[in-house]
């Protein structure tokens, strides 16, 4: 007879499968699911651990599709500007970092709004006012921006005469000189001047990110940037370390990054680098093109032009990183050589220039198992949400940005227009369309509370939030956005052995400290992770 190690009673547990079902019990030997169901005492043995759940939700561990988990990590000790909007916050806390860190050669972090400034913009004079002897580099909450001070762009030799970068922005007054904020690859032109973060760093981040993740029931997820970008770091050996020593304990699919500025050249060298990163919990098939930036800095790829403040059409329809021609090429040879491709693509151009090139690779090398999926699809044509299903590709949903905020009611839908600003996060779309959905977080962009983006996605407002919901018609049931941040993660992700608890499938487990079907939709997001498991063996246990 074989006992279980570990023991759930008293349920309910959230199987996940196909149809939804919940039992009361569920059995775990060697890290395995071994059974579920409703009287499972003929597996309780000498030395099995008893869980008694008293009503409290166990659901398979959330699946992050799409972190920066060691960026985060990294951040996590650095200059930190999340929390609050007010500017006279930021500059307090940009002073109190530098005086408590007299011998950091640059003052860096990140987390500050773009509403919180006119325009978006920020600028060198106010960061001259708190620190002035050394460089500031504060990139913002989306990541897709950088605040610098004056120092900085002497630094970086970022003058009137400065060109714009082919992908970014510098940001100029009315005479044409940098006032100190840099979208896009321009952040890069002073990113490539910080001290390069060390190894030990790294790794100290990407723990640091494993414990906070798991603290919030996250079991596994996808790193979206295994590579060195515009200044950031490259977090692939880091990875490397903690896997091979098995620090490493959650399951991770790191997307190595492509090169924007690069060709087909560089495919090779992600040849080799997935087959040397990939070891133990680490599996590095996934590549990740960046193929458009964000609508706040106007820099996401629309198919028709921004708007200006005063609501007339602009010259400007964002950027498409990759040329539509090239993206479809290089995705048809990735997709021959076994690798899945990951696309950032938020503006309506963006997502279909993606689903394009899915459709390029399906006619080149017919149906695969390489599983490709569109991360964060701000705006989307309606012609395009049934593509997913017909292309097989998922739709990766960043559920927490789905709502009513300063961000978007000011510095976004006044510059999309009512047309094309009511085809945001239509996540139920997709769904009544047949689309397969995942979910991400996006940390440290947003929050990695997957309980807190559930709670958006079915609620399409933030928690305590006064606002009005933001497209209702849009919402997800409670089911269905745990399903995605489990399940969908899972096949996303290539788990095939996780994401629902059925039986033989890996014991990566959160149990909740209630039942959030319980309680009203308004309520969600209170729900908190009592403990959290991977593998049958608790790495996380609420006080």
């Amino acid at each position: 007879m074989t006992y279980a190690d570990l023991l759930f009673v008293g349920g309910p547990v959230l199987t996940v499968d196909s149809g939804r079902s919940r039992a009361t019990a569920l059995g775990v030997h060697k890290g395995r699911i071994l059974e579920v169901g409703h009287r499972l005492d003929h597996l309780r043995g000498p030395r099995t651990e008893v869980v008694d759940l008293g009503g409290r939700l166990l659901l398979p561990g959330f699946q992050d599709a799409h972190v920066h988990a060691v960026f985060g990590g990294l951040e996590m000790g650095q200059c930190d500007l999340t929390g609050t909007t007010e500017l006279a916050d930021y500059l307090v806390r940009i002073r109190e970092y530098a005086a408590a860190n007299p011998d950091q050669e640059w003052i860096v972090g990140s987390g500050w709004s773009m509403e919180s400034f006119p325009g978006g913009v920020p600028t060198a004079e106010l960061l001259d006012q708190v620190v002035s002897d050394r460089p500031v580099y504060l990139t913002n909450r989306d990541h897709h921006g950088a605040w610098v001070n004056s120092l900085a762009l002497k630094i970086a030799d970022i003058t009137r005469d400065t060109p714009d970068p082919a992908d970014g922005v510098i940001n100029r007054d009315s005479e044409g000189e940098p006032v100190g904020a840099l979208q896009e690859g321009a952040i890069g032109l002073v990113g490539q001047h910080l001290p390069a973060a060390t190894h030990a760093e790294l790794v100290a981040g990407l723990l640091r990110a494993q414990t906070m993740l798991h603290s919030l029931g996250v079991t596994g997820w996808q790193d979206a940037m295994l590579g060195s970008n515009h200044g950031y770091p490259d977090p692939s050996d880091a990875y490397l370390s903690a896997a091979t020593d098995g620090t490493l304990v959650s399951s991770v699919t790191g997307a190595l990054w492509w090169e924007r500025e690069r060709g087909a050249e560089q495919i090779p060298g992600l040849v080799e680098r997935r087959a040397r990163f990939t070891t133990g919990n680490l599996t590095c098939s996934t590549v990740k093109i960046m193929q458009d930036g964000v609508a706040e800095n106007f820099t996401a790829a629309m198919n028709e032009p921004y708007l200006d403040a005063c609501g007339c059409a602009t010259a400007n329809s964002g950027l498409s990183f990759v040329e539509p021609a090239d993206l479809a090429r290089y995705v048809t040879a990735l997709d021959a050589l076994d690798f899945q491709v990951h696309f950032h693509a938020l503006g309506d151009r963006a997502v279909r220039e993606a689903l394009n090139a899915v459709a390029a690779a399906r006619a080149a090398n017919g149906w695969t198992d390489t599983r490709p999926h569109l991360a964060h699809l701000q705006v989307m044509d309606p012609a395009d949400v049934p593509r997913f299903r017909q292309l097989g590709a998922t739709a990766n949903l960043q559920m927490l940005w789905a709502a009513h905020e300063p961000q978007m009611d000011e510095l976004t839908i006044p510059f999309l227009g009512a047309s094309r600003a009511a085809r945001q996060y239509v996540f139920a779309d997709l769904l009544r369309a047949g689309a397969t959905l995942a979910a991400g977080s996006d940390w440290p962009v947003s929050p990695a509370n997957p309980l807190e983006a559930v709670h958006v996605a079915v609620n399409r407002a933030h928690p305590g939030s006064s606002h009005r919901p933001f497209l209702a018609e849009q919402s997800l049931d409670l089911g269905t956005a745990l399903a995605a941040y489990t399940a969908g993660s899972a096949y996303v992700n290539h788990r095939d052995d996780s994401g629902s608890l059925v039986a033989g499938n890996v014991a990566d487990l959160v149990v909740l400290d209630r039942d959030p079907f319980d309680g009203p939709a308004g309520e969600i997001a209170s729900t908190t992770v009592a403990q959290t498991y991977v593998r049958g063996k608790r790495v996380y246990e609420s006080l």
